[in-house]
């Protein structure tokens, strides 16, 4: 980038909100982005290690102000939820925070963790299978355990367990902490849900605030005035009762009192079962974008203490608004970052654009921290973030243009390889097309439009309406070949298929719908319920059975959660734990004949058209027909997918021919994910 355009962006950068500095007590933040805290599952018995440190450095070096690490990190050992928590109960993550803070801060970045304490959130069948405790005998409907009630012993304990936690964070050489109330332990304290005592933790506000200001009273002590310590404050629990905005700006009022606490980072609502956990705490796809702001500018106005937000934060301009508005001093953008850990670096170069966006498809919180669509994120040891050039250039063709052969083009022509991309139909994106033409999903499509613009900017060759056989690909005289053409309804074999439609057959409107309808979901994935939901909004009369003993058992809480309310709001009837066994005609009508898996009996249910859905087969044949023409057989060796050599190069006659890799749902039924995934740890090592 030439000298003009680095002073014109720097121009741009010195009025954008988000790129101001922030001087947090005496730590001054290079700008207002922050990714905060989340179990990351990338922790190794409990330990920051290399995994752990890789995933933050990467945003560090990215160009964020500060990450927060240690989401629900254990200060006690009774704090357990079986895994996937940093373990701060001990001095031994002591010099492993210092290694993370070192590294974190030579890259310019601030790194604070959380310190929590379950509670009832906890699990009694972990660890060392200790009993959650909690203020009071109230079970929560999520982690299901019934806790003991604590005792004084055990809040004296648990106190002082905080401050030993700060004080390791503190000697780790990390810039603050904070604890955390909404579900939490302190946040059970001050909610009258679940906080039902008559001693002096129990009852006024002032008493269910106890707790929590003992916490951080303690926590002070330990780590001095001059270490940053916050809280982060669910505000207001959702619905007409409980703990609401009023109560939580009392509590706000009464920390800023006591003096122990430094900020405040704002939560909405519970995350005491999968719904309340979807729709509050971590919003999916079917939550709007950025929904607890109003509250949170409200909060804002009426506290002293700088304000964090993060919950569905998923885009740069809504994350400038927030900041320009006030009604954020920091804004989290936490799944943003798993999306794509480079984001303020590219607003700094003027390349907002280049930004590859969350979808709010909450892998993240599924597979986590893996996004749907950056396969690096989480595997910063073994995958990089920045693609290197190859030391040879190669022609590459790409045979497909769904997310998997899109990012096997991308990777490849940043390799600064040739490629040419073959796509049969007349648009990219293969399924998420499809997938993205009902309205709760319609987002994914940023998977398309983003890579779509890369190959752009790189300069691929796309052919369009273009179906290739071995003739045409060869003709191109290609080093490598990608077969990334994907697969197709997988319905054959069902007796009685000929009186079947598919889920694609009705979302992409081939095919008429009619007004009473059975859909068959034989995978747990998002297909079915989608079409369900999608045809139930427009008026149709739906049931839906599954194989499944509920609907959406292969997907995020935030989805299945959404489309399970979808068709209870619709009153979408459900056949639960049903094997299609056949399927006949009956005059106008089809009849599905089902094998309930409880009872061995079979029931017939009767619609005027039954839409199957069982994933799909490989679309592979121009695969099978390019093998023998290739050097490898279209053989990819196992060790190129797992630690990226590839065992078989040596040995490669390239003289033969060109190599041949099979990506995707060519191969198997997987998920984008999956597809992107291949792709990349494929091309990003030809």
């Amino acid at each position: 980038m030439n000298q003009a355009v680095l002073e014109i962006n720097k121009n741009k950068s010195s009025k954008d909100p988000l790129l101001q500095p922030f001087l947090l007590k005496g730590l001054k933040l290079r700008n207002r982005i922050i990714s905060t805290s989340h179990a990351s599952n990338v922790d190794d018995g409990g330990l920051p290690l290399e995994r752990y440190v890789r995933y933050h450095e990467e945003k560090a070096r990215g160009g964020l102000a500060l990450t927060m690490i240690g989401g629900s990190a254990m200060t006690s050992p009774d704090s357990n939820w079986g895994g996937g928590q940093l373990d701060l109960s001990n001095d031994l993550v002591v010099p492993h925070f210092a290694n993370l803070a070192e590294r974190v801060h030579s890259h310019g970045a601030a790194v604070m963790c959380q310190i929590s304490h379950l509670g009832r959130r906890g699990t009694s069948f972990a660890g060392n299978w200790l009993p959650t405790v909690a203020p009071s005998r109230v079970r929560e409907r999520l982690h299901r355990d019934i806790p003991k009630e604590m005792d004084d012993a055990d809040i004296k304990r648990i106190v002082q367990d905080y401050a030993n936690a700060a004080r390791r964070c503190r000697d780790g050489g990390l810039d603050g902490v904070e604890t955390l109330t909404g579900g939490h332990l302190i946040g059970q304290f001050l909610s009258p849900r679940t906080n039902k005592r008559t001693d002096s933790f129990g009852g006024s506000l002032e008493n269910r605030a106890r707790f929590g200001l003992m916490v951080h009273e303690a926590v002070r002590r330990a780590v001095g005035d001059d270490f940053i310590v916050g809280i982060r404050l669910a505000i207001d629990e959702g619905g007409d009762e409980g703990y609401n905005l009023g109560e939580c700006l009392g509590t706000a009022r009464l920390f800023e009192r006591e003096g122990h606490v430094d900020f405040f980072n704002c939560i909405f609502g519970r995350m005491d079962t999968e719904k309340t956990l979807s729709e509050h705490n971590m919003p999916g796809m079917f939550i709007q974008s950025a929904p607890f702001l109003a509250e949170v500018g409200q909060f804002r106005n009426e506290t002293k203490l700088p304000v964090f937000h993060a919950a569905g934060i998923r885009d740069v301009a809504t994350a400038r608004y927030a900041i320009a508005e006030g009604l954020v001093d920091l804004i989290g953008m936490t799944r943003a970052h798993i999306a794509d850990p480079h984001m303020v670096n590219k607003l700094l170069a003027g390349e907002e654009e280049r930004i590859r966006p969350c979808v709010g498809a909450s892998y993240c919180l599924y597979k986590s921290p893996f996004c749907v669509h950056n396969p690096a994120t989480g595997r910063e040891v073994s995958l990089s973030h920045t693609i290197e050039k190859a030391k040879v250039p190669k022609r590459f063709v790409v045979v497909g243009g769904g997310p998997a052969g899109l990012e096997a083009a991308r990777v490849a022509r940043e390799r600064g390889h040739e490629v040419t991309l073959f796509e049969a139909a007349r648009r990219l994106g293969g399924q998420i097309v499809l997938a993205s033409s009902a309205k709760a999903r319609r987002d994914l499509i940023g998977i398309i439009d983003w890579r779509v613009s890369e190959l752009d900017r790189l300069g691929v060759e796309v052919r369009l309406n273009t179906f290739a056989d071995g003739e045409a690909v060869m003709a191109e005289k290609p080093d490598v070949v990608v077969v990334a053409t994907g697969g197709t309804p997988d319905a054959d074999w069902v007796d009685g298929a000929e009186y079947c439609d598919t889920v694609w057959d009705i979302l992409s409107g081939s095919t008429p719908v009619k007004d009473d309808v059975l859909i068959y979901d034989g995978t747990g994935r998002q297909a079915a319920a989608s079409c369900a939901l999608h045809l139930a909004r427009k008026g149709c009369k739906v049931q839906i059975a599954t194989v499944d003993d509920a609907i959406g058992i292969e997907m995020p809480p935030q989805d299945r959660t959404g489309f399970r309310k979808g068709l209870a709001e619709y009153d979408v009837p459900i056949i639960n734990q049903a094997q299609l066994v056949r399927v006949e005609r009956k005059g106008e009508k089809i009849a599905a004949i089902l094998r309930i898996d409880l009872t061995e009996k079979e029931i017939e249910v009767v619609a005027s058209q039954l839409i199957v859905e069982f994933g799909t087969a490989p679309f592979d044949e121009i695969y099978h027909e390019l093998r023998r023409h290739s050097s490898n057989a279209g053989v990819t060796e196992i060790s190129l997918l797992v630690d990226g050599t590839d065992s078989s190069a040596e040995n490669t006659d390239k003289s033969a021919g060109f190599e041949l890799h099979r990506i995707g749902d060519a191969i198997s039924s997987r998920d984008i994910h999956s597809a992107v995934y291949d792709a990349y740890r494929i091309c990003s090592k030809l």
